[in-house]
């Protein structure tokens, strides 16, 4: 049997929705998958995988332990999703900055004394502030909050220890990621599930926009180990490079839905980082790895809307967990 390039691969984050799918992903392809949790008790988007999977338990912000960690792996590749600041609940400077930065920094370093030939550094739309046009990687950023800052302090950190080493290295600036095990009650699970259930959806203004990526087109480009190999901390956008307001979610979602939807604009009141103008220009991840996404909005809700019904009460147990 030929041996699978790559093979051994360290993923931060796993129990999150986008690492929860890259592991399971990175197990579907046949890698030894090993995960960083610093809370195992939290881990339900992981339950029900076998095989494969070694579960390390430890919080990056502990570089002996991390050192340690990695050591023991000895992976090719590190995916690194682990993050905090993302949700409206993380807003504490400093935890933001010690996960982000400190916690980062012991990955990276760990990694170049193991000789990790991919690192795989999550970045974010939000690095780049408010933009009229799309959003490009040239770009200057203009981040306009603690977690945006910090991720685009990681994007510099990453990039700076990849000018120095020998560690291929590749920033992913995600844009609005959804699908199968994101949390219940962000945006698009929650329209789902109220929509299906004839329940009224409060919404903020129709005109928000954003630009919305299943997480299934993520998978290509993050996990082509071998170009991101070769990169030495270049920064990828991936977004679909189209703009879609909530208005046009909702009118997409209706077409999918056997429900009748009620929507009651504007009985949630706007939050900091909503624009009318939010598009990524996806060229570069184009242009690098011969990426763009293949699913359509539409095909993207209906998707995930029956993952939603097939996972049942579980997520609305999940829901009840994470409120």
């Amino acid at each position: 049997m030929t041996k699978l390039a790559f093979e051994r691969v360290l993923v931060t984050g796993s129990s999150g929705f986008v690492g929860a799918c890259i592991a399971r992903e990175l197990l579907r392809r046949g890698h030894q998958v090993h995960v960083i949790l610093r809370s195992p008790a939290l881990s339900w988007r992981l339950q029900g995988i076998s095989g494969g999977l070694h579960v390390h338990q430890g919080d990056l912000t502990d570089a002996e332990r991390v050192a340690a960690i990695v050591k023991h792996a000895s992976p090719e590749a590190v995916v690194h999703l682990a993050t905090h600041g993302a949700y409206e609940d993380q807003s504490a400077a400093r935890s933001i900055f010690q996960t982000n930065l400190v916690g980062t920094y012991n990955l990276l370093e760990a990694a170049q004394s193991a000789r990790v030939r991919a690192f795989v550094n999550t970045g974010s739309s939000s690095e780049y502030g408010f933009r009229a046009d799309p959003m490009r990687e040239t770009d200057r950023v203009e981040p306009n909050s603690f977690y945006a800052v910090s991720k685009a302090a990681q994007t510099h950190l990453a990039a700076l220890v990849a000018a120095r080493g020998e560690m291929g290295v590749c920033t992913f600036r995600l844009f609005s990621i959804y699908g199968p095990w994101e949390e219940p009650k962000r945006l698009i699970p929650t329209i789902i599930r109220r929509a299906w259930a004839g329940q009224p959806l409060e919404m903020v203004s129709p005109a928000t926009a954003r630009d919305f990526v299943h997480v299934d087109d993520l998978l290509e480009p993050m996990l082509d180990f071998h170009r991101i190999a070769g990169l030495q901390g270049d920064v990828v956008n991936l977004g679909t490079g189209i703009q879609t307001t909530l208005g046009e979610v909702i009118e997409t979602l209706r077409s999918v839905c056997p429900r009748a939807i009620d929507v009651r604009w504007g009985a949630m009141s706007a939050r900091h980082w909503d624009s009318d103008k939010w598009v990524s220009d996806p060229s570069r991840a184009k242009s690098i790895f011969k990426w763009t996404a293949r699913h359509s909005l539409r095909d993207g809700l209906a998707r995930t809307a029956e993952w939603i019904q097939e996972y049942g009460g579980r997520y609305a147990g999940e829901l009840q967990r994470s409120a």
